[in-house]
């Protein structure tokens, strides 16, 4: 057996081993859309903060179908979907993209049924009222005065809702966003912050700010996969090219500070010096987020040495992903897949923990691999 055809079947066997933990998961706990784990266990009483996550576990349950074709995951994911549906007017949160298009688009393009086509489109203009048209964004669920980096992953939804619809009024909405977030959440170097502040009277900018990294200055590595990978997906969505510029700024400087096992800390200027949640704390869920949008830039980048950088990169990640250090394949009790994730370091919430976005883009990114299945993936 060849490098490539053994690190497939390591891919396999991890997302056997993540088959049986979220079967697990809603054998325990029926209906039940968790956020992080607690000691390795998903319920618990701990503080939710918000409300974001409920797309991933029905989304790995997509995954799982789209793989194996196992009518048994398809119902299942139909069943949790369903139960997110009245989430498509939902605007307490600036997270819709991460509910349905992890959801309800695999769904309708398994079965082009128009009504589930119907849930996605008012999904995608629910989120574009978040839309402030003064500063020329859309605010997070903090405020009106709040743009975070996590809604690029959000604002394809809009971008699908206008395709579908010609809605050109949506398509300037979702590209305004782009550019806002572009011109004051990403800096020169590729990295990014995680939220701006603005004037609400005037639009003005008024500084870089952060709720999860160490500062409003710092880098902050699950924001900057968030923008890598959806930079990309918006490429994707519109064929533009400043959008596929800024994910490859992102990308390169994920790739230049990456450190030597290719798995971040939880924020790149942490104090690796110092103990853990503040200083040397990995963040697993961020390089999962990471690899599947390098995955995606690799085939869009127009750049062939580009392009081996992020599939050797991400590659190079997963293989890390898939030891028993991150997979819990070795840790009795543990019901989440990936350990060693992060969720919010101020707030002591998830850290060194599973997260349930870093299950669904290590499920997501293992299955682009594998259902790509390149003759050569070691170079």
């Amino acid at each position: 057996m060849n490098e490539h055809e053994t690190r497939l079947r390591r891919y396999q066997e991890a997302l056997e081993f993540a088959e049986r933990q979220v079967a697990a998961l809603i054998e325990r706990h029926p209906d039940f859309f968790p956020i992080y784990t607690v000691d390795g266990r998903w319920h618990h009483e701990g503080e939710l903060w918000t409300d974001w996550t409920g797309g991933f576990l029905a989304g790995m349950m997509w995954q799982f179908h789209r793989r194996t074709g196992d009518v048994r995951w398809r119902q299942h994911a139909e069943h949790y979907s369903k139960l997110l549906e009245h989430r498509q007017h939902d605007r307490d949160v600036h997270d819709l993209g991460f509910i349905f298009l992890n959801t309800y688009l695999p769904w309708y393009e398994l079965t082009g049924d128009s009504a589930l086509n119907d849930v996605l489109i008012q999904a995608g203009r629910t989120l574009a009222m978040r839309f402030q048209p003064k500063g020329r964004y859309l605010c997070s669920f903090v405020g009106p005065q709040s743009l975070f980096i996590d809604i690029m992953m959000n604002v394809p939804l809009i971008f699908y809702a206008a395709n579908e619809t010609l809605d050109q009024d949506l398509a300037r909405i979702a590209l305004a966003h782009c550019r806002t977030t572009r011109d004051y959440l990403v800096r020169e170097d590729g990295s990014t912050a995680h939220e701006g502040i603005f004037d609400l009277e005037t639009g003005k900018f008024l500084r870089q700010s952060t709720h999860q990294g160490i500062s409003a200055d710092s880098r902050w590595a699950r924001g900057l996969a968030w923008s890598l990978y959806g930079y990309s997906r918006v490429y994707g969505l519109t064929d533009i090219g400043e959008m596929r510029d800024v994910s490859e700024r992102n990308a390169a400087f994920w790739i230049a500070h990456l450190p030597e096992d290719r798995v971040p800390w939880w924020d790149f200027d942490a104090d690796t010096t110092q103990p853990p949640p503040w200083g040397a704390q990995k963040d697993s869920s961020a390089a999962a987020i990471a690899a599947s949008g390098l995955w995606d830039l690799a085939s869009q980048t127009d750049s062939p040495a580009r392009a081996i950088a992020y599939r050797t990169t991400a590659l190079a990640m997963l293989d890390q992903l898939v030891t028993e250090e991150y997979l819990a394949t070795d840790t009795p009790g543990w019901e989440g897949i990936l350990k060693h994730g992060v969720y919010h370091t101020a707030k002591q919430l998830g850290v060194d923990e599973s997260v349930m976005w870093g299950e669904y883009f290590f499920v997501e990114a293992l299955t682009k691999v594998i259902m790509d299945a390149p003759e050569d993936t070691s170079s």
